[in-house]
């Protein structure tokens, strides 16, 4: 995929976004939102081999859970996938364990500099500190306010690619955001991708569930 920038992680080959975002959509079809390696090639037209390459991949990193189909007739039962969403019924035990690690590397950065204390709590933080972690394993360098709860990712290193690629693109790294919010625990969700003038522009807007003050000081994290 044609990038303008450095990218890694889950979204660094556009097949695997392809595959993300199937995954995605079958968790909000209402159906069982798992999806066998025969119905991912079907829909991608990519080889079955390829396709679990992708897959484990996907599964180390903490965005994808394998299970094994319940048959109650004969036959080998296949392996089915689906997103990790954070969801008691979709957690991945790699995220939950990325999230930890995020948050006890977070607390060692806040204890060497008070000026990285933020007014946010301490699950908010914690979460932030996962999703900042996130990012930048994904070629971003996110800039994080805390005040009006936003993440920019300018210049998004995806600017140059396709303009047709880019709306699935955005929906998934969306939903990996998501996730990773939801697999660290705590009141902050992913809301949207604010519109953009330009192609190089990205600003992801958060919310806060637990209905605070919106009244903080901001402060930044990431790289600035």
């Amino acid at each position: 995929m044609s990038n303008g920038g450095s990218v890694c992680g889950p979204i660094s080959s556009f097949s695997r976004v392809r595959i993300l975002h199937l995954l995605f959509e079958a968790g909000r079809s209402g159906g069982g939102g798992e999806l066998s390696i025969g119905e991912l090639c079907a829909e991608t037209a990519l080889h079955p081999n390829t396709v679990r390459e992708h897959l484990q991949r996907l599964i180390e990193g903490g965005y994808v859970i394998p299970t094994v189909e319940h048959r109650t007739t004969r036959g080998r039962p296949r392996t089915l996938y689906r997103a990790a969403t954070g969801a008691p019924e979709a957690s991945s035990p790699v995220a939950r364990d990325k999230a930890k690690a995020a948050a006890r590397r977070g607390d060692l950065l806040r204890s060497m500099l008070p000026g990285a204390v933020t007014e946010l709590g301490r699950d908010a933080t914690y979460q932030l500190d996962a999703l900042v972690e996130h990012l930048e394993e994904s070629g971003f360098e996110p800039v994080v306010d805390d005040r009006i709860l936003t993440v920019d990712l300018s210049p998004c290193p995806h600017a140059a690619g396709r303009p047709e690629d880019r709306p699935m693109l955005c929906q998934v790294h969306l939903g990996l955001m998501q996730g990773v919010l939801t697999a660290a625990g705590g009141p902050l969700e992913a809301e949207c991708v604010r519109d953009a003038d330009l192609p190089a522009e990205c600003t992801v807007q958060l919310r806060d569930t637990s209905a605070r003050s919106l009244d903080r000081r901001g402060i930044t994290h990431g790289m600035a």
